[in-house]
């Protein structure tokens, strides 16, 4: 005969295997989160890369088929890739100071689209129509959806290659981030000299069969300023400075001979081009000089002091170069203003065209 107590014992029982099968069910999934990292950062540390990559938690726990990138510490180490994001961060600091707003890292400020919707609004003058502030990821990937695609109107008709995503972009992937500023960048002229040929390894993370599988690829994120501004025809100075960079300096002689016959006139001399014509006074006053004007004072600053000043003398020195009939020079301002000699040289070597027999 069975005693009654029986039947609460045996369900005393199952609620302890109950409880018994959770815990040991929790482990073996943290043990296998736990391998998975492991697994990753193995794959990762081949001797492809025998730098260790820095993997996140999140970067190793993929699901069949998805795949993560990362950037190779030893790029993150490059002095061009370290100026590039430099350049870039205090260029959207720049524009977005107005708005009361500091960004410290592009990947952790960027990612919600919160930044990039007042860095779109402020370049283009336009307003564009999403909640000011989204906490939750839907929320967030809308507002980056919106700001993509009004970047993508900008972009595309003038053949950028849009090398972003907004899963991209929202999961914080910096060469993602870096492909979309450099774009913005270059698309509205941003008054900054970004670096040249600049490139970053790139691992690659794939689950395959329940194994994480890594490989490298180099991602280039910019290549010459010409380039990336869609000027891709070539002159003589292209050919100078890549090939025959032994008859620079017969060539800068020339020109500085041939500045120095006309701002002699003035007391003024030039020993260095990249430099003395950077902030664009001596140019404006050679302009004036080969068409025999006095150019009045107060249509350029004399001693400018910002960079705004100084971009606004050269293309003010551009605009009589127009109306003296010249052709639009090929350089913008912002690369004299910056030092960058080949388009010193295209400046000056077209008004000597024109000029070189005034006296």
């Amino acid at each position: 005969m069975s005693s009654a107590p029986r039947p609460a014992r045996m369900k005393k029982d199952e609620s302890l295997l109950g409880r018994l099968g959770g815990t040991l069910a929790r482990k073996k999934k943290a043990r296998e989160v736990s391998d998975l990292q492991e697994e990753g950062k193995n794959a990762i540390n081949s001797p492809m890369s025998p730098a260790l990559v820095d993997v996140r938690p999140e970067d190793t726990q993929l699901e069949e088929n998805e795949e993560r990138t990362m950037i190779d510490p030893t790029s993150k180490d490059d002095p061009k890739f370290k100026e590039l994001v430099k350049v870039l961060l205090d260029w959207v600091n720049d524009v977005l100071v107005e708005e009361r707003i500091i960004v410290k890292q592009l990947e952790e400020d960027l990612y919600d689209g919160q930044v990039l919707q007042k860095l779109l609004e402020k370049l283009a003058g336009c307003k564009l129509d999403v909640a000011e502030v989204t906490q939750s990821e839907i929320g967030q990937k809308q507002k980056l959806q919106t700001v993509l695609e009004a970047v993508q109107d900008l972009l595309r008709p003038h053949g950028w290659a849009l090398r972003w995503s907004v899963d991209a972009i929202h999961g914080k992937n910096l060469v993602a981030i870096l492909h979309l500023l450099v774009s913005l960048a270059m698309h509205f002229r941003a008054p900054i000299r970004l670096p040249e040929h600049v490139s970053v390894q790139v691992v690659v993370v794939r689950k395959r069969e329940g194994l994480l599988h890594s490989s490298h690829i180099s991602e280039e994120l910019t290549t010459t300023t010409e380039m990336m501004m869609g000027r891709f025809e070539r002159d003589a100075f292209d050919t100078l400075f890549d090939h025959a960079p032994d008859k620079l300096s017969v060539v800068k002689k020339s020109l500085i001979t041939f500045v120095n016959k006309h701002l002699n006139k003035l007391n003024l001399e030039v020993t260095e081009l990249e430099s003395q014509f950077a902030d664009g006074v001596y140019l404006v006053l050679l302009v004036g000089l080969l068409e025999d004007y006095f150019v009045p004072l107060h249509n350029f600053y004399l001693t400018p002091e910002s960079f705004d000043q100084k971009v606004h003398n050269v293309s003010f020195a551009f605009d009589l170069m127009l109306d003296g009939g010249l052709k639009k020079p090929k350089a913008r301002p912002e690369d004299v203003v910056n030092l960058d000699l080949k388009s010193t040289l295209r400046v000056l070597y077209n008004l000597f065209t024109k000029y070189k027999n005034v006296e």
